[in-house]
């Protein structure tokens, strides 16, 4: 089968979206994995509705998908990178990442995306807390994306609360409806789940898929061939599970190059996806 490619606009943070948009459907994209942030849709400035609404007739002119990104460094605090999570200590805090992740459901809603991604955060000392806290949040965001019709994904990341693809299978058990993003370069750096192991296994879960290279226990994004990946065998994977959803390049490193890189790691992608024997 053929599967469905998208890149993540956090690795083109020097275009201006539109522009962005332009290269990745030019390069042969199926789709975006639209990181909302400062400069690329800001969930904050004025008119989202109408400027969701907007955008939506920009992707479908274009023929491009869309996933929903919330992992923008600096949106909510502009001291703190990623601040505040699901499992920060005051409640306050909390409720803003709370919100901030129902005004993504509402944007994931108005472009028809396929999903919203986003990630626990880094706990506090006592994890059971926290824990706790993860699971009443994703419980609200979740319950409030199903009214919109809009599949949540919760991808597990290195060092945060939801670890791993073991972590996000504990959560999504206390909150029925719950996908999983699955980072495929993150299964080298955490976990004891093979990239192409977690995709077959998870396969029925899956929300959202996003891939790059990766260096072996480092959580470096990097290009095709620049890590230790066998790409080929988590592309074979994706085909052979018949997965539908956009393969999301996840390359935020990579801004300074990304006119050469969008349509560079599209072709690596294919070309590896071709020359990848059924397993």
């Amino acid at each position: 089968m053929s599967l469905r490619y998208a890149y993540n606009t956090n690795g083109l943070t020097s275009h201006r979206l539109d522009d962005a948009l332009a290269l990745l459907a030019d390069s042969g994209y199926d789709g975006v994995a639209l990181t909302l942030d400062v400069a690329h849709h800001d969930p904050f400035a004025p008119d989202l509705p109408g400027r969701s609404a907007a955008l939506r007739r920009r992707l479908d002119g274009l023929g491009l998908a869309s996933v929903v990104e919330t992992g923008a460094r600096f949106l909510l605090d502009p001291r703190r990178k990623h601040h505040p999570t699901l499992v920060s200590a005051d409640a306050d805090d909390r409720a803003r990442r709370i919100a901030f992740l129902k005004t993504c459901v509402d944007v994931a809603a108005d472009l028809g995306s396929e999903a919203v991604s986003f990630w626990a955060g880094v706990p506090s000392d006592d994890r059971t807390t926290s824990w706790s806290w993860l699971v009443d949040g994703v419980t609200e965001v979740v319950g409030y994306a199903a009214d919109r019709s809009v599949t949540c994904a919760v991808e597990p990341e290195p060092g945060m609360l939801v670890d791993d693809c073991d972590d996000w299978a504990r959560l999504a058990a206390a909150v029925p409806g719950l996908t999983l993003a699955l980072d495929t370069g993150h299964c080298i750096v955490s976990g004891r789940w093979a990239p192409d192991d977690a995709v077959r296994a998870f396969a029925p879960q899956l929300g959202a898929v996003a891939i790059e290279d990766m260096p072996r226990a480092r959580h470096e994004h990097r290009a095709p061939g620049e890590g230790d990946m066998d790409l080929p065998a988590v592309l074979a994977a994706l085909r052979d599970v018949g997965h539908g959803g956009l393969v999301s390049l996840e390359l935020s490193r990579d801004a300074h190059r990304a006119d050469t890189l969008v349509p560079a790691a599209l072709a690596a992608l294919r070309a590896l996806n071709e020359g990848a024997p059924p397993r």
